[in-house]
């Protein structure tokens, strides 16, 4: 599985304007919805799994880095994107430092195994060094893609 199977680059955010985590997390749903990947109708219910997801433990993993996620019985297939924040966003993250690039990860609660092969592509991606310090250079959409473009092609030094 590659980022390009499930990340939406329609709903990509290169800047996002806040630095408030729940807004953020609202900011990503909206351009999930916004590019098609889920009803609009599963706004407010997603909305809340993934904040009452936060509130139990972040998601922010450390290295400038979150990963919210939520599987959902209304979702039909597994959507993502990615946002980036100029500024940094208090994920209240294990290393305690500001989290510049997030993925925000939906997927059918049917399918475990496919989150379970998309959170491991996020994961191992996130780890790379480089990866980490492209994205959060990067300033447009397209930044966005090209990255996980050579991601996918293994094409970045770790």
């Amino acid at each position: 599985m590659k980022l390009a199977d499930f990340v939406l680059t329609e709903a990509l955010v290169p800047q996002l304007q806040t630095t408030d985590r729940d807004e953020v997390i609202i900011t990503l749903v909206d351009s999930i919805i916004e590019a098609g990947g889920v009803d609009a109708s599963l706004r407010d219910e997603l909305v809340k799994s993934i904040l009452d997801r936060e509130n139990k433990g972040s998601t922010g993993f450390g290295k400038g880095v979150a990963v919210p996620h939520v599987k959902h019985t209304k979702i039909e297939k597994m959507v993502a994107t990615i946002g980036v924040s100029p500024s940094g966003v208090d994920f209240n993250a294990l290393d305690k430092q500001p989290v510049f690039s997030v993925v925000l990860l939906m997927s059918p609660e049917d399918r475990p195994e496919d989150h379970l092969q998309a959170m491991e592509n996020v994961f191992r991606n996130l780890q790379n060094d480089t990866f980490r310090k492209f994205l959060r250079q990067a300033t447009t959409a397209k930044d966005i893609e090209e990255l996980i473009t050579e991601a996918d092609n293994h094409q970045l030094a770790g």
